[in-house]
């Protein structure tokens, strides 16, 4: 496995379809990814020619069995994310986005009409998805939306807007998450439908090859057979969370693979005071270092990657992954950076880039504080989310 960083020889723990996986994804990164990525994020650009592509390579909706989904473990699915964001955490998150958020929802809590309609489209890439939960006021408390869902006759009216939302002005589609008198519910909001927009949000500094935008919800009319019948209440976005948060765990990993590789070829390479600085003690603690969390950030995912394949992963460890596995990824490109020097915040290298996406990654899908709380309550049995609530 080219470029694979594997000091415990985990490579070994694959099965033969996972290697060819991880070489399928690896191949396409190298020869489609690499080569464009660093002009796309200085443009502030996503790589919207790539999508079909990755639908072609069964990356997107990988676990499914169903309406074209190549039907791979998680542990595929994780390796698919890990090449991905060794590439660029845009193009991770387009994949975790619609995998996750958007395929998930609709094949586990929608409508065999719904299966029928979307899924094809959105597995292949014909079609693009986004997820509308965040909302201005409310990140962490999802539960606080102030969106809502009135019914009237056999439709819906829509009401509301949804902030830092991946591929919202690229969507075809977008899964809506409003209140309603029953609680919670999600609905499927076609482009098109009146008074529904989606303005892109410009000027950011991380993410820059990835599209992030609001959803703007001015009196939709939906209809009924656009709601998901088997979802209701604020359980139910937040298990589409949760395995949007397992392929970050594994996106992290090749963020980390990158910064930790370019590192070492930099060490390498650079001389100073007459020699490579490969061999000062500082860089090569540094380096070790690096290997060393990033060895056991592998085998954190790969470990609950398998427990997830038999159903028997639960949220916290999800949440333990995302955590350690983010927080080990900034620490290790913020390390990087520094071994190159000057060098590192130049777009000809990997290095910055990685770091400035990783503190994006390190908020969404749940704060480093909210999955520490997460893990508090598993711990003590106390919810500390809200201190003065009983």
């Amino acid at each position: 496995m080219k470029d694979f960083v594997d000091f415990l020889n985990i490579n070994a723990l694959f099965t033969d379809e996972e290697r060819l996986v991880y070489q399928t994804v690896h191949d396409f990164v190298e020869k489609e990814v690499k080569p464009i990525i660093a002009d796309y994020f200085e443009k502030g650009e996503f790589p919207l020619h790539l999508v079909k592509t990755m639908g072609g390579l069964g990356f997107l909706g990988s676990t499914l069995n169903e309406y074209g989904g190549a039907g791979l473990s998680n542990v595929a699915y994780g390796l698919i994310n890990q090449e991905l964001e060794r590439g660029d955490s845009g193009l991770r998150s387009f994949v975790s986005v619609q995998s996750s958020l958007v395929i998930y929802p609709i094949y586990t809590f929608g409508s065999e009409r719904q299966k029928e309609k979307y899924l094809p489209g959105l597995i292949s890439g014909d079609l693009i998805g986004c997820f509308g939960l965040t909302e201005p006021d409310y990140g962490s408390n999802p539960g606080g939306m102030k969106t809502r869902a009135v019914k009237k006759g056999d439709r819906w009216i829509l009401n509301g807007t949804k902030m830092w939302i991946t591929n919202s002005s690229i969507s075809d589609i977008a899964i809506i998450w409003a209140k309603t008198d029953d609680g919670i519910q999600g609905f499927i909001v076609e482009r098109g439908m009146q008074g529904f927009s989606t303005p892109e949000i410009k000027h950011k500094l991380s993410l820059r090859a990835s599209v992030t935008g609001e959803i703007v919800l001015e009196d939709v009319e939906v209809p009924e057979e656009n709601r998901l019948p088997g979802a209701k209440g604020l359980k139910y976005p937040l298990m589409c969370l949760t395995q949007a948060r397992y392929g970050i765990g594994w996106g992290a990993i090749g963020s980390a693979m990158d910064c930790y590789t370019t590192a070492v070829s930099y060490a390498n390479e650079r001389v100073q005071f007459d020699v490579p600085i490969a061999r000062f003690q500082l860089v090569q603690k540094k380096l070790a270092d690096m290997l060393t969390e990033l060895t056991k950030a592998q085998l954190l995912a790969f470990h609950v990657g398998r427990l997830k394949d038999k159903g028997e992963h639960t949220h916290q460890m999800i949440s333990m992954l995302k955590m350690n596995n983010v927080r080990i990824a900034l620490n290790i490109a913020r390390t990087a950076r520094d071994i190159l020097g000057a060098n590192g915040i130049s777009l000809e290298y990997p290095v910055i880039r990685h770091m400035v996406n990783l503190e994006s990654v390190k908020t969404y899908e749940g704060t480093e504080d909210i999955h520490t709380l997460v893990l508090g309550q598993y711990i003590t049995g106390f919810q500390a989310f809200n201190p003065f609530k009983k």
